[in-house]
Parts: C-alpha cells; sequence; structure tokens
C-alpha cells in the first residue's frame, strides 16, 4: 500500500513539473515584446558598459533607441544567445533621443556595418533637428567606402547604406504593425531638443527616459505603463562634487531621489535604471539602496544584455 502511495505520488510530481515547463514555454512563446539593453553606459570608457542603446523587438522585429559607441556588436552579442530579431542585417530603425556623441558615435556602425552584413534597404532614422545634417555629413565621409563595396570586388547592395532620416516633433513619429512609437519633450540642460520615447506594443506599453532632467512630460507619458527605463545619478555621489558639477548634473540628469518620486507618481511594473552615473564612490547597489529607501516598486539596475 505505502509503496502504490509512493509511486501516485511520484505521477503527480512528475506530471505537476511537465505541466509548469509547458506553462512558462508558452508564455515564453506568447511573450510579444522583448527589452535588451544593448548599451548602459554613459561618456565614460567603462568596458562593461557601451554606449546608451536600448532594442526594443517585436514579433522579431527589432527598434533601436539610441546609438552609442558598440551597438551593431552587442547586437550580434544578443542574436548569439537567441533574439533573433537581433541579426545584424536585420537592424532597420533607430530613434535617437538627442545629439550628444556618447548617444550617436555608434551611428556610422549602424549604417555601414548592417548593410556590409546584410541589410539591403535604407536605415530608417529618426531624431531632433540636425539628425539629417549628422547623417549626411557621415555619408559624405565614407563616399569612398561606399564607392568601393558597389563598384569593387565586393558588389555591395545599393540601397543598404542608404539612410532615410527624420527630424521629429513630439507627437506619433512612427507606427507599424508592431509598435505605435511616441516622442515627447524632455528637460537635457542647454539642449534645445532632447526627447524620451513610448514605445506602445501588442503587449505592453515601454517608456524611455534618454537624457533629462525631471520633468512633467515623463511623469505624464509614464503613467501605469508597463516598464519605465530611466537614467540615473548617485545623490549620495552627487553630494561630492564641486559645486560647478553639481549645478551641470542636475539641470542635466535626474538624482536616485527625484527619480524614486518619479516612479511614485507613475507607478511603473518595472523600473529599469540605465546610464548610471557612479559618482565618487558610489555603487550600483548603493544607487539601487537609494532608490529604495523612497520607491518600493519593482527596480532594477540594467546591465549590458540583460533581457526583459
Amino acid at each position: 500500500m505505502k509503496i502504490r502511495i509512493f509511486f501516485l505520488f511520484l505521477v503527480l510530481l512528475l506530471s505537476a513539473i511537465t505541466f509548469s515547463k509547458a506553462i512558462g514555454q508558452n508564455q515564453e512563446k506568447d511573450q510579444i515584446t522583448k527589452i535588451v539593453l544593448l548599451g548602459t553606459g554613459t561618456p565614460a570608457a567603462d568596458p562593461d558598459r557601451s554606449g546608451p542603446c536600448i532594442a526594443i523587438v517585436v514579433n522579431n522585429t527589432p527598434y533601436l533607441v539610441d546609438i552609442g559607441p558598440g551597438v551593431v556588436r552587442r547586437a550580434s552579442a544578443a542574436h548569439k544567445v537567441g533574439i533573433n530579431g537581433l541579426a545584424v542585417s536585420n537592424l532597420k530603425h533607430a530613434f535617437v533621443t538627442h545629439l550628444h556623441s556618447d548617444h550617436t558615435v555608434g551611428y556610422p556602425d549602424l549604417i555601414f556595418s548592417s548593410w556590409v552584413l546584410g541589410r539591403d534597404e535604407p536605415l530608417k532614422a529618426f531624431g531632433p533637428k540636425g539628425i539629417g545634417d549628422m547623417t549626411e555629413h557621415i555619408l559624405a565621409a565614407y563616399q569612398q567606402d561606399i564607392h568601393m563595396r558597389i563598384y569593387g570586388l565586393e558588389k555591395a547592395n545599393k540601397q543598404g547604406y542608404k539612410v532615410e532620416a527624420h527630424e521629429i516633433e513630439p507627437g506619433v513619429v512612427y507606427k507599424d504593425s508592431n509598435v505605435t512609437v511616441e516622442a515627447f519633450q524632455v528637460n537635457h540642460g542647454s539642449w534645445p531638443q532632447a526627447f524620451g520615447y513610448k514605445f506602445t506594443t501588442p503587449d505592453k506599453k515601454i517608456v524611455i527616459s534618454g537624457d533629462t532632467a525631471p520633468c512633467e512630460s515623463i511623469v505624464e507619458m509614464s503613467m501605469g505603463c508597463d516598464v519605465l527605463i530611466h537614467e540615473v545619478y548617485s545623490q549620495q555621489g552627487f553630494e561630492r562634487l564641486s559645486p560647478a558639477s553639481q549645478k551641470y548634473h542636475s539641470s542635466f540628469h535626474t538624482s536616485s531621489y527625484e527619480l524614486a518620486e518619479i516612479a511614485k507618481k507613475t507607478k511603473p511594473k518595472l523600473l529599469i535604471l540605465y546610464h548610471q552615473l557612479f559618482f565618487r564612490g558610489s555603487t550600483e547597489d548603493k544607487l539601487l539602496a537609494e532608490i529604495r529607501k523612497k520607491y518600493s516598486g519593482n527596480v532594477v539596475s540594467g546591465k549590458d544584455l540583460e533581457i526583459y
């Protein structure tokens, strides 16, 4: 009798495990939208953090926000671990928050590497005033490369190096069957135009701050979102800076305490920190502790190549 009960228990346990795995697989299959942190860094030359770039991948179609240094190789690394949409030849849409170099140095890499590796249609790029001039000058700088690849022995396709650059204003800037992308003005110090972006997909509402000091537009656009991806600096580290550095950073960026207040108002299901500024002895753990001191919601400090 005891043996029968034991075997019955064993069968039920195995059935439960199988059922649990099946649910997990179905949930993974049903997850239409993935967020891939391709770069979480700042201008600091941190080898573990590439320049700012977030990939929103919907139905295996990637949409990049910012194009900092390292973007193409980070996309390739994500593709190798199973994010099929991030094959380099598939990088066809980019949304730039502002024209600081740490957010755009990867632009030539995105244009030309993805062409060389198989993209056969123009890149679509969206950004503030000046993205058109930037694009034109990049293409002019690489005219010899373009000529040799098309007319030399490589015989590259004649479309993939081209860029459709769109200078945008706040509002819906792009829409297809996967996403609606809305740009909104943020306050990044002296920049006349800097944007955050809201992505609405079939299963997620995702807000990306770009670089910004606290502003009402972030609160308005982030209300009740699934994921808020926001830049941040350490308040404790900030207090050790010179008055001039404090004036600069407080005008251009958001402190841990300020971000906690934003999150308390907007209540995202998940808050992801990126573009983390670790001033003078501050660490990732200390930064998270500062946030959690004032905010009890779900928060993580993002690292390159993490997937959500």
